[in-house]
């Protein structure tokens, strides 16, 4: 897809764009420090059940627990693949199976929210 698809108007003038990404947190604390520091982000706006790590990525806190496998997860892109797996399992995070293609694996957080880490 070109930038200008990306950027088309669809044909009634309501045009709809991605303002960021929200996580669930049954631990809002953890959750927000694993992130933080996996991603190397500040807290930027604190409330009783909700954390904002700048203006595209937050967490809420939620009662239930994640069952089932994500219907939606971040692939994340990092410049030192191994050091970011070995920064990612300090943090708590753990590999859910081998590393595909030599390019990316998918691991889940410390809640088990899933994300792909990726080779750039």
């Amino acid at each position: 897809m070109s930038n200008d698809q990306a950027r088309a108007v669809p044909a009634d003038g309501a045009r709809v764009r991605i303002g960021g990404v929200v996580i669930d947190a049954n631990d809002l604390d953890l959750l927000a420090g694993f992130w933080a520091a996996l991603l190397g982000r500040s807290v930027t706006r604190r409330e009783p059940d909700w954390v904002s790590l700048g203006p595209d990525l937050a967490l809420q806190r939620v009662p239930e627990r994640r069952t089932v496998k994500n219907r939606l997860h971040l692939d994340l892109v990092a410049d030192d693949f191994e050091r970011a797996g070995a920064r990612a399992a300090r943090l708590g995070a753990s590999p859910l199976g081998p590393l595909y293609e030599d390019l990316w694996q998918v691991w889940q957080d410390p809640e088990g929210n899933e994300f792909c880490l990726c080779r750039s």
